[in-house]
């Protein structure tokens, strides 16, 4: 049986969107430690509408280690939790 290629190299994260990098910036400024937001008031402050930031939200979810992205709740607008990457 052969043995499996080892990876010398990481394995390169995938790119992400100029709204998805907006929207990591704003979250690794604002976040220290645990926070719950709602999409609408990130909407707002990004200009953008509450579907584009959960749309790009579970995106990051799993795009990105600098922050951990949880859908928690959904209520009059999505909330998610946002955890400070170590």
């Amino acid at each position: 049986m052969p043995k499996s290629a080892r990876r010398d190299r990481p394995v390169a994260r995938p790119s992400l969107s100029e709204t998805q990098s907006r929207l990591l910036s704003y979250l690794c400024d604002r976040v220290d430690g645990t926070a719950y937001l709602k999409a609408k008031h990130v909407a707002d402050e990004l200009d953008l509408s509450s579907k584009e930031v959960g749309i790009n939200m579970g995106i990051l979810a799993d795009r990105t280690d600098d922050v951990a992205i949880e859908q928690w709740g959904r209520s009059s607008s999505t909330t998610w939790k946002v955890s400070a990457g170590d």
